[in-house]
């Protein structure tokens, strides 16, 4: 029989085995060849480019986790009561922007989880559909069904954000044209652009931006200024920012300068 799942890029896979560092703290190249299905001197490489970017640490046989990077991706239940009620307020925002009739794309993350909770709480919005890698977002709008048509990506489950990733994760979105996408992000900065702190999901947002007309930035005040680890999109390429009012006023001014529109709720 036939593998079905494409071959892991390098760079998804060593974000991967991250992962795996900073979860068990240390881990075994032998578990990780099993893991990958790679050879001991393939992982032995990928341990030692991470090493070489300061991200864990090599040590006889395996690797373990560097300083305070153990935590440095948060779970999506930590980082929800972070900036709950700006996040609440960006999502109501972005709800309203939805129209009866309309397809639109909700990203994994916290704020769109708010944005769900929103759409679900509008019983007037009817006949839309709502594309999402993420389970939680699905969850939190089954209840608005049948109001809202909800498609879920399939593919690989990253546990920290309850987020589907490629493998597989990629065909819905290279098959379809949605109204809006609500893009959530761990950066946004002027000359960086969009980033975020993983690449596998990094990934999935830019075959969102690809398969919508119009392209929304949802992000908490801590994240505008910030640049994460993985490229997402230019600002170039995002029609708005819907962001709270504990974003820096300077990188704001800094962002409307390269052409950015910028809704700031609750100033």
């Amino acid at each position: 029989m036939s593998n079905v799942f494409e071959p892991i890029p390098a760079e998804v896979r060593r974000e991967r085995i991250l992962a795996m560092v900073l979860e068990q703290e240390f881990v075994r190249v032998a578990d990780l060849s099993t893991a990958f299905g790679i050879s001991d001197v393939t992982a032995r490489a990928d341990l030692d480019a991470l090493e070489g970017r300061n991200m864990l640490r090599r040590v006889r046989g395996g690797a373990m986790a560097v300083g305070n990077r153990l935590r440095e991706e948060p779970s999506f239940e930590e980082a929800l009561s972070t900036s709950a009620i700006e996040k609440a307020l960006i999502g109501e925002a972005a709800a309203a922007l939805v129209n009866d009739g309309e397809s639109i794309t909700l990203d994994v993350g916290t704020t769109t989880t708010f944005i769900a909770r929103a759409l679900a709480a509008r019983t007037e919005l009817a006949e839309v559909v709502v594309f999402t890698n993420g389970l939680n977002i699905a969850l939190e709008l089954e209840s608005a069904i049948p109001r809202l048509t909800v498609v879920l990506t399939g593919g690989t489950l990253r546990r920290l954000q309850h987020s589907l990733v490629d493998p597989l994760a990629h065909h819905v979105f290279d098959r379809i044209n949605t109204c809006t996408v609500f893009l959530g992000c761990n950066g946004v900065h002027p000359e960086a652009g969009i980033t975020n702190i993983n690449l596998p999901e990094a990934e999935m947002k830019q075959r969102m931006l690809r398969a919508t007309a119009q392209r929304i930035v949802v992000a908490d005040g801590s994240k505008v200024g910030q640049i994460q680890l993985a490229a997402v999109a230019p600002i170039s390429e995002v029609d708005l920012l819907i962001t709270g009012p504990s974003a820096d006023p300077h990188a704001l001014a800094a962002l409307r300068e390269r052409g950015l529109r910028i809704q700031v709720v609750g100033s």
